[in-house]
């Protein structure tokens, strides 16, 4: 009789488990099971599937996977933003005060990992197709004590025309209730892990080339015209499931705008 070798512990499938097949040493997240099968998710995006059953590791230790049990009680939900999810909880009104973005792929990539709780909170996110146009909208919009305008900007650096746009907005009429806060990248693009897209980093563009054109060239995307951008932008976007597929340079930042403008 064999001693000493116990029996793999029974792990039941989750969403986002990592497990590693110990035949092939492929190691991903779970996306999905179905039909006895485990679909992973490797760090490069590509997704493999695998018999339910023995012949997996969890950090070197052999188990089992196994169907999840039906009915058994579930941690609460969490929203792509980390936060915990409001069950059965309606969109509340929209309130006065309002969250602005550069352009529309800003506003998308907030919306898939913000939207959830900014419903809950009643804050609508627009955007202003250029931080140049910033002032101008501000001055339609009126922000006041219970009027909040929060503002994110993408290269927000020092010495940049975004920095001097909101060192201006600071000192104007309006500056006690708008925040303008950014982060350090040239385009909301580069906010994505260059990991969730199968890269160590994002390619280094030359000055005089339009970023977004120059990315897809040194990638080998189309990039003819403004349709590939498009298209190369929702590519970009579909590798994003949550808040850890984005640098914190970025997270911090929209955090911080959804507490200003949801303040009493």
């Amino acid at each position: 009789m064999q001693r000493g070798v116990s029996k793999p512990a029974r792990v039941p499938v989750e969403p986002d488990l990592v497990v590693e097949d110990a035949a092939s040493g492929f190691t991903g997240a779970v996306v999905s099971v179905g039909g006895g099968l485990v679909h992973l998710e490797d760090r490069h995006g590509a997704v493999r599937a695998f018999p339910l059953g023995t012949g997996f590791l969890i950090d070197g230790a052999r188990v089992e996977l196994v169907k999840p049990v039906a009915g058994a009680p579930s941690s609460p939900r969490r929203t792509a933003s980390g936060s915990f999810a409001v069950e059965d909880a309606r969109a509340r009104v929209a309130l006065p005060s309002r969250i602005f973005v550069e352009g529309r792929h800003d506003a998308e990539l907030v919306e898939r990992v913000w939207g959830d709780d900014l419903r809950v909170e009643g804050v609508v996110v627009e955007y202003l197709a250029g931080v140049d146009h910033l002032e101008e909208v501000l001055r339609e919009f009126r922000p006041a004590t219970d009027r909040r305008a929060g503002v994110l900007v993408d290269h927000l650096v020092p010495g940049s025309k975004e920095s001097r746009i909101a060192e201006s907005v600071a000192r104007g009429q309006f500056g006690a209730h708008v925040l303008v806060v950014g982060h350090p990248f040239v385009d909301i693009w580069q906010a994505v892990k260059p990991a969730r897209l199968g890269m160590t980093a994002w390619p280094a563009i030359d000055r005089g080339t339009e970023w977004k054109h120059g990315v897809c060239e040194a990638l080998g995307w189309p990039h003819a015209d403004q349709a590939d951008i498009a298209r190369a932008w929702q590519r970009i976007l579909s590798r994003v499931d949550s808040f850890a597929d984005l640098e914190p340079a970025l997270l911090g930042r929209v955090e911080q705008l959804i507490d200003f403008v949801t303040a009493p």
